[in-house]
Order: structure tokens, then sequence, then C-alpha cells
């Protein structure tokens, strides 16, 4: 599979590569990126054919943004596909005031949930302003999920299907954006999203994985019914799927359980059996959905960037998914690549 491979979006007049760029590292999550190497990355990948890149106010409280517009704004901007977000407005602050966790020597702004209309509205036109480009293609309403928002979700949940529901749509009917969608970290919720309002595409989190498929259920049958894409991130599972059943290796980020890295373990072996990288097989496993049109993968240097272009055309035989699901250790139903 070649990563610059055009998949279309969905009912949606768009084109998206399968690999796509994603720019929470170069928000400097957990540890600082310099300048030189977040520029690196992003000529590397466009370099490779790469052309969607998703970025969000809340990665690097507004940096990734700056970055992502910086390093794109020569570029032909009909060329490029590109996603950011919605459900945080960022107010400038000094840099003393600002809890930055988990973010590092980040953007001078605090970050402050809103999914009313007003503020849906403000929020889109911030991230213009940052990214210094007159549009953005795709945008999601980030953040609506009971893994940011506990016992408060239902409210929130309810205000984004109002709120940002009626922004984000009126944008597209205008023609400012071409998709409107859903970006959370639970297949339920993006489910029912779709039950409830007319979305093109959702950016699922780590929940369709070598690891997860629960979504097949009810959720991922309901994107082919109604035509949506459903974007992958999170596919390695937050690190486990990459780095392997390690010592400290993190799973939805938090270090992997006992059963998960056993899960892990036994997946690793019968990639030995098949000399297919671990990584390799978690993404592409995840491309072979129809619904699926692309893998954002976000990466720290070069050289993680160019080890996820090559794993994209790394030679997985057909035995290695059937003794996958021979062994439990994939649904039987799971589509998987031909």
């Amino acid at each position: 599979m070649d990563p610059a491979t055009k998949n279309k979006l969905g009912r949606v007049d768009l084109d998206v590569t399968a690999f796509s760029f994603g720019t929470a590292p170069i928000g400097n999550i957990f540890r600082e990126i310099d300048e030189g190497t977040s520029n690196a990355m992003i000529e590397t990948a466009w370099d490779a054919g790469i052309r969607f890149y998703d970025t969000a106010p809340m990665y690097g409280h507004g940096l990734a943004e700056l970055r992502t517009g910086h390093a794109l704004r020569w570029k032909e901007r009909d060329d490029l596909v590109l996603s950011s977000k919605v459900g945080r407005v960022l107010r400038p602050a000094r840099k003393a005031d600002i809890d930055y966790a988990p973010w590092t020597n980040a953007g001078r702004f605090t970050m402050h949930f809103d999914y009313t209309y007003d503020g849906t509205m403000r929020a889109f036109e911030d991230s213009l302003q940052r990214l210094g480009l007159e549009r953005m293609d795709i945008c999601f309403i980030h953040d609506i999920d009971v893994f940011t928002r506990g016992d408060e979700q239902a409210e929130v949940f309810k205000q984004a299907m109002d709120g940002s529901w009626r922004a984000l749509s009126a944008l597209r009917d205008q023609g400012v954006v071409k998709a409107i969608g859903v970006g959370v970290n639970e297949w339920e919720v993006c489910q029912a999203a779709l039950e409830q309002r007319d979305f093109d595409c959702f950016l699922l989190a780590g929940r369709y994985t070598l690891l997860e498929q629960e979504s097949l259920d009810t959720f991922l049958p309901l994107c082919e019914k109604r035509v949506a894409a459903v974007v992958v991130g999170g596919g390695f599972n937050s690190g486990i799927l990459a780095t392997g059943a390690r010592e400290g290796a993190k799973y939805n980020y938090a270090p992997a359980s006992d059963s998960i890295l056993q899960r892990v373990a036994r997946i690793e072996e019968v990639c030995a059996n098949h000399t297919v990288p671990l990584p390799a097989a978690a993404l592409q496993f995840v491309l072979a959905h129809p619904a699926v049109p692309s893998f954002i993968a976000g990466t720290r240097t070069v050289e993680q960037l160019k080890r996820n272009l090559a794993w994209f055309s790394h030679p997985i035989p057909a035995d290695f998914w059937t003794e996958l699901k021979s062994q439990d250790l994939l649904r039987a139903d799971a589509p998987v690549p031909q």
C-alpha cells in the first residue's frame, strides 16, 4: 500500500491520502520538539506525497496550528487537505499563568471549553488566524466524550449537538468547509452523534485497532449505510502496537495491563511467524475497513515518520490475518487487507 494513495472521504467531494500527518506531537505534548524538527517532519511527509494534515487548538495551546500553518502556507492550497477542530476557545495569557500539562513550552493561550454557536464560530475563525490559511477543509467537534468530560459528558454532548452543530452546519451550507464531524475517543459518542445529526465524518482515536474492534457491532455498519467516513487516530493504542509488549508500554496513555501485554505478545508471535512488523500490521489493518479512508499518525522525529511510511508498504501475507483470526486475536468479521 502506498501511503500517498488517495481515498474518497465518504460521500464528500474530497480525497485524502491513506496516511495523514497528525500534529499533536509538534504541539509539544509531554516533551518539546524544536522548530527545525517540526518543519522537517512536515516537509518529509510532503515529499512522500502526504497531503492530509490534522491539527487542533488543543495541541500545544495553539502551537500545533501555528507550526502547521507556517510549514504549509507556501504550498499550493488546493493540493492539500487540512482539518482542525472546535470546542475550545483560546485566550492570550502570560506563560507564568498557564497550566500547560501535558504540553511543554506551548502557546501563550489558556484553553476554555465552549460548544455554543458563538463560541464555535469564534474558535473556527481563531484557528484560521493561527494557521494563516484561508480555509480548513474538515472541521471536527472535539472531545465531547466521557474520556475527556467525565460526568459532564451528557450535558456537553447536548450542547455540542445544538450550538456547535448549528455553527458547523451553517459553515458547510455556505461552502466555508467541505466536511464536518466529531473527533473523540469513543465510538459510542460518534454513533450517538450520527444518529442525531447529519455528519460527514469522524475522527476516532484508538477505538478501532488490532486490539479493539467493538465498533464493528453497530457504529461502522451505520457509517457504511450513511456513507460517513471514519478517520482513525491512535491506531497504535497510544504506543503498545508500535513498541510491542515491553515493560512500560503504553495503552490508552497509561501503562498497559497484564492482560493487554499478554494479548499483544501473542499477536507479536504471529507477526514473527510471518515476518511482519507489528506496527505494519496495526496500520494496514485499520485501512482495510471500507469506511476508513485514512490513518492519522503523529511522530516526534523524521526517522519515526519514515518508519511509519515504510510500514504502509511492508508486504503482509494473507495467511497472517487468517492465523490471527484462528487464534481469536482478531474478530472473524473484521475486514483485512486483500
